[in-house]
């Protein structure tokens, strides 16, 4: 009997996105390269890592999502987005300075424009 091969290759989220052309936007700026892009949906890519932003929102759902990113500099990425939130208008786009957290990271928390939190987190060594 063969086994099946269950080896999996990638995952990819859909993050949903209130105002698709805004939150791609956003998201280009904060670094993100788009791939594939139709009036829809784009793959959008960092450091390796992928996800679609969709042009599909529900209020409750893009306020519970979230997803992380792990980085070398937590406070560099704060200032980063500073600057872009600084000269940019994005709605309710907002962030929180880098705080120490609990399981071993300094993790800064932004919220993109449809409300979805994006943790940026630079793990130390323990």
């Amino acid at each position: 009997m063969t086994q099946p091969n269950l080896k999996a290759t990638d995952v990819r989220v859909f993050v949903p996105a209130k105002d698709f052309k805004q939150s791609l936007r956003f998201y280009t700026l904060l670094g993100w390269q788009v791939g594939y892009q139709d009036d829809n949906l784009a793959q959008l890519e960092l450091a390796d890592s992928r996800f679609w932003l969709q042009n599909f929102y529900v209020q409750e759902w893009a306020d519970n999502f979230m997803f992380q990113v792990n980085v070398d500099d937590a406070q560099a990425w704060h200032d980063h987005v500073t600057k872009i939130l600084d000269k940019e208008n994005f709605d309710n786009a907002r962030l929180t300075p880098p705080k120490k957290e609990d399981y071993g990271a300094i993790t800064t928390y932004v919220w993109d424009p449809s409300g979805v939190l994006i943790h940026f987190s630079q793990y130390l060594d323990t």
